[in-house]
């Protein structure tokens, strides 16, 4: 039996990227990511059909995000993070911030809500009409509110970690599975109203989006540092890896807080960029409606003018 009734054997080989990359599906994370990618294809093909055009560049997005949980959940990676901490922490890393935020790109929600049938009766409620229900639900309020979504995102890491909670949840594989999603979750209602692609119920301004993505961030470079600073290991699961692994547990949390100092500015850059374009496209989109009122005002004093003179013309005729 294993370590974490994964039912996966003790005598792993020492890790290296090519075994960690190897195939080793998880079969909830395989199904759920295939059933994403099943509906977002759909609901592109709905639109096209429709003669309705959608962004090539958010459909790569989307797909490099599941593809991104996959990597980290359907590969070698996942067995061999139930006993090392390092690579556990690439996963974690990877399926709460990179994942999140390339999910998101792809605007999932907008495209349900152009590519689902609206209801064919009015008050009755199909399923565009309930997930618009659900959009502007109190509960959604709540939960991509900033003072939910940043004391989440940083109890995600110190409450899970510096705890029994996450022994707990290690030692079984639906503990494990509900952690995972749980990573993905919270990086999802982080990322939705910094992002600003898909609707939803909190809209800041870009700068306080910036507020908020950097209120998060270091809050993970100190998590990384206590955990490379420490001088024994301090979380159970990890403190007696395999001898097969060759690895030092103290040496093992060192990389694992690394990995987590230095992940933490990754997401952190790709954001920025993604939160500049879209400033930069809204600025001039702001300013074509601008100048085009300015015209139709222009045009309007024009005709006003034009009428005056005729007016004139005529009383002096």
């Amino acid at each position: 039996m294993d370590h974490s009734g994964h039912g996966m054997t003790m005598d792993l080989p020492p890790f290296t990227l090519g075994r960690g990359l190897e195939w080793s599906a998880d079969p909830f994370f395989l199904i759920a990511c295939l059933v994403g990618l099943g509906l977002y294809g759909w609901g592109v093909v709905r639109l096209a059909r429709r003669g309705d055009k959608w962004s090539v560049g958010r459909t790569i997005a989307f797909v490099l995000g599941v593809l991104t949980v996959m990597l980290a959940m359907c590969t070698k990676l996942n067995d061999y993070g139930m006993v090392m901490f390092s690579v556990h922490m690439v996963q974690h890393m990877v399926i709460s911030m990179l994942s999140p935020i390339l999910i998101l790109l792809g605007a999932p929600i907008t495209l349900a809500l152009r590519a689902l049938p609206v209801a064919a009766t009015r008050g009755n409620k199909g399923p565009r009409e309930l997930l618009l229900m659900f959009l502007h639900s109190r509960y959604m309020r709540i939960i991509t509110h900033p003072a939910f979504t940043i004391p989440l995102f940083i109890a995600s890491l110190y409450a899970l970690y510096f705890s029994p909670i996450f022994d707990f949840l290690m030692g079984s594989k639906t503990g494990h599975i509900a952690m995972m999603c749980h990573f993905l979750a919270v990086g999802l209602v982080f990322f939705w109203p910094i992002m600003g692609v898909d609707p939803g119920p909190h809209r800041p301004g870009y700068l306080m989006r910036m507020l908020e993505l950097f209120a998060g961030m270091p809050f993970h470079a100190f998590f990384g540092i206590a955990l490379m600073m420490a001088s024994e290991p301090m979380v159970d699961t990890y403190k007696n890896p395999p001898a097969s692994l060759g690895i030092d547990a103290l040496a093992d949390q060192s990389a694992a807080g690394g990995i987590a100092w230095a992940f933490s500015e990754i997401p952190s850059v790709l954001v920025l960029i993604a939160l500049l374009f879209q400033w930069y496209a809204s600025e001039k989109r702001q300013a074509r409606r601008t100048d085009r009122a300015a015209d139709r005002d222009g045009d309007k004093e024009l005709a006003a003018y034009n009428a005056y003179l005729a007016s004139l013309n005529a009383r002096g005729r």
